[in-house]
């Protein structure tokens, strides 16, 4: 999956000052844009600044708080100067998108105080979207991006959001901002981004899987990762398939999908973890997890499971995390218990198969939470 967040930004840009500059004769300042208290002037205004601040905490590699910095407009500018400043902007972030490497996050509050350059350029062209949605509204005109864009912030930066009938992206990012009605959606009052979870560890980084990039990889592609030679592994296809099941049922919770496994010595990604869904009503999920063959033998899988396991049973809905293992498997059976996992009971085994028509040549190994049954 070839990183695209420039070309979209440029592409963002180019639509909304086409439709702007159309109405650029017009007092943006006498009329609010759309629902907002702003006026069409002071909302453009906000597009450039936006574009500028997200431009600078990836630069700036920001990683506790917003760059302390801010833009001004020349006194008389007017609306033709100041679609140059959002041209110009645009630009300055869409150079800075091109040149951030990959692993690269900067601070971003939403939701866990960080996001990639996919993440930046999806709320970029987001803001420029609806921003310029509201200004037509305001105005009095028609908008509508091209597909793709609303497709691109959806599947990045809202994966709990269910996507909209066949290509009604933009309605339903316009409805999942409070600014449109969804035939059988209730009426969005408050929203966020949801930039994806990375966890650390020593030697290397989880990385949730957004369901763009779980998409690229279900497809056949490399989901935006850098893989070492034979990566990744069928298994995180496999996972990567459930995560887009999800999504598309609206169902999906990030923090509980797959994450890719990427060493910190070379940004490359070694293979992929993840639950096979949410804690279900007694709090017990399935966790999975391979590595690509040239990257099994140095710990990768062990340390990977000790933090993810760690970080979901940090949560109160969680009683019990579990690893179903192919019988024959034995170095992923030394996985789990080198994790704390232990081997469930005879009887355990037997339910699982009868209540969960599970494979009857697999174990079972449990991790309890602190939350265990009375």
């Amino acid at each position: 999956m070839r990183h695209m967040g420039g070309e979209r930004v440029t592409e963002a840009v180019a639509s909304s000052v086409a439709l702007l500059r159309t109405a650029a004769d017009r007092d943006w300042e006498a009329v609010k844009a759309g629902r907002l208290e702003w006026s069409c002037h002071k909302t453009a205004f906000h597009i450039a600044e936006d574009l500028i601040a997200y431009a600078g905490q990836l630069a700036g590699r920001a990683q506790d708080a917003y760059v302390p910095f801010e833009i001004t407009l020349d006194d008389g500018t007017d609306n033709a100067g100041l679609l140059q400043v959002i041209e110009t902007t645009g630009a300055l972030f869409t150079a800075t998108l091109r040149t951030t490497p990959r692993e690269v996050r900067a601070f971003h509050p939403y939701p866990f105080r960080s996001a990639n350059r996919e993440g930046f350029a999806a709320m970029g062209i987001a803001e420029v979207l609806l921003h310029t949605h509201d200004i037509a509204e305001g105005l009095g005109l028609s908008y509508e991006p091209p597909a793709e864009l609303p497709q691109f912030v959806l599947t990045t930066i809202f994966p709990h959001i269910r996507p909209g009938p066949g290509p009604e992206h933009w309605r339903t990012l316009l409805w999942a901002t409070g600014r449109a009605e969804l035939p059988g959606r209730p009426p969005v009052t408050e929203w966020r981004w949801h930039n994806n979870l990375v966890l650390p560890t020593d030697r290397l980084t989880l990385q949730g899987v957004t369901p763009a990039a779980a998409t690229d990889l279900q497809t056949g592609g490399d989901g935006g990762f850098e893989w070492i030679d034979g990566g990744p592994f069928q298994g995180t296809r496999d996972a990567a398939g459930m995560v887009v099941k999800a999504y598309e049922e609206g169902v999906h919770r990030p923090e509980w999908g797959l994450f890719v496994l990427v060493r910190r010595e070379d940004g490359r990604a070694v293979g992929g973890i993840g639950f096979h869904g949410v804690p279900d009503e007694e709090g017990h999920t399935e966790v999975g997890y391979d590595l690509t063959d040239a990257a099994r033998g140095h710990g990768y899988a062990t340390e990977a499971l000790r933090a993810l396991t760690d970080h979901a049973l940090a949560a109160d809905e969680v009683r019990a995390l579990i690893a179903a293992i192919h019988v024959d498997n034995a170095p992923s059976q030394g996985v789990a218990t080198r994790a704390g996992y232990v081997r469930a009971s005879v009887e355990e085994e037997r339910t699982a198969y009868e209540d969960h028509d599970m494979e009857r040549d697999l174990r079972l190994y449990v991790r309890q939470g602190r939350r265990t049954a009375a």
